[in-house]
């Protein structure tokens, strides 16, 4: 799982028949601190997210497929949960 922050929506006139009525959005990718990765992905949004929402992030086909439940859908990330709060352990 991955710590994220979405940036903006995407919008694809020709796509995948899967992706009819999915959101897209553009997530920027945090490090347990909320620093930016200076790195982004694209995630079909589950939980109704928006802009500058900090979320959580599945990055693995076969899980976000699992989520979605839909075992031959054509996507990898899918965002599954908005952040409230990030409290680190210290080491």
């Amino acid at each position: 799982m991955m710590l994220g922050k979405v940036i903006g929506s995407i919008t694809a006139t020709i796509r995948h028949p899967f992706f009819n009525g999915q959101r897209m959005l553009s997530v920027e990718l945090l490090d347990a601190h909320g620093k930016t990765l200076n790195d982004y992905v694209v995630a079909i949004d589950t939980v109704d997210a928006g802009p500058g929402d900090h979320v959580l992030l599945v990055d693995e086909g076969n899980s976000a497929r699992q989520i979605i439940a839909d075992k031959d859908a054509p996507l990898r990330t899918v965002i599954v949960g908005i952040v409230d709060a990030v409290e680190t352990m210290p080491c």
